[in-house]
């Protein structure tokens, strides 16, 4: 007695909708492609020939749709990036703003900015810059701190402005000591300790050419700074 052929093969192509069901669910719902415009990277629009030197306008906007839609999506993998990294800069800068509030003492501070930035930073090299004068600050002449030359933070920043992105850094053996070599990417943060100090750096420095660049936002940064101000001026007993 002869089987019957299997009815599996054909119960798996019946899963399956066939044209015209596609096609009448999408006349049920003419609006599904602008809710799903993520299927239209997968389809081929159809030309269609209307004579000589006439233009499909339907598949060019379908055309210029799919190249919109790639965009936007480009556009927005970009922001997810730029919001997490600008994420994780807080966070690190949250981090070091507590521990220049922890520190027990001056001279540990000064260490906090010179040595743990780094780390929590995550860059090479941080420097803290103060300008010479005739009458040394007391208690700055400490190991960790360079002093500049008078007028150089106005040199290197400019007299009005207050941080400098540089992707492409040329820094200076006087900000950066002996880690200037390894410097290809800076931020440089002017700082105003107080009415009666001398102007003042921090500097921030990587190995990666780009780490910094113009593009970013600078209000961590600044706001980094001015916290350390208000440090400088606690223990050394400063008026703004």
């Amino acid at each position: 007695m002869a089987r019957s052929p299997s009815n599996k093969p054909e119960s798996k192509r019946s899963a399956e909708p066939t044209a015209a069901q596609v096609a009448a669910y999408l006349r049920r719902h003419p609006d599904f492609l602008v809710r799903h415009p993520d299927v239209l990277d997968g389809l081929k629009p159809p030309v269609k020939s209307r004579g000589d030197g006439v233009v499909d306008l339907q598949h060019f906007m379908v055309e210029r749709l799919r190249v919109e839609i790639q965009r936007l999506r480009s556009e927005q993998d970009d922001l997810v990036a730029v919001s997490r990294d600008n994420l994780s800069t807080q966070g690190r800068v949250h981090k070091a703003v507590l521990a220049l509030l922890g520190a027990p003492s001056f001279e540990h501070l000064i260490e906090v900015v010179t040595t743990d930035f780094a780390v929590l930073l995550d860059v090479d090299v941080v420097s803290l810059c103060i300008e010479g004068t005739d009458e040394p600050l007391p208690r700055v002449g400490m190991g960790g701190v360079h002093l500049l030359e008078p007028g150089t933070v106005d040199r290197l920043l400019g007299a009005k402005r207050s941080v400098m992105l540089r992707a492409d850094a040329d820094p200076e053996e006087s900000v950066f000591g002996g880690a200037a070599t390894l410097v290809r990417s800076d931020a440089l943060v002017r700082l105003a300790v107080g009415s009666t100090t001398p102007a003042g750096i921090l500097a921030f420095g990587t190995r990666h050419p780009g780490f910094f660049n113009g593009n970013q936002g600078t209000e961590l940064l600044t706001f980094l700074a001015r916290v350390l101000e208000h440090c400088i001026r606690g223990w050394l007993d400063l008026p703004e």
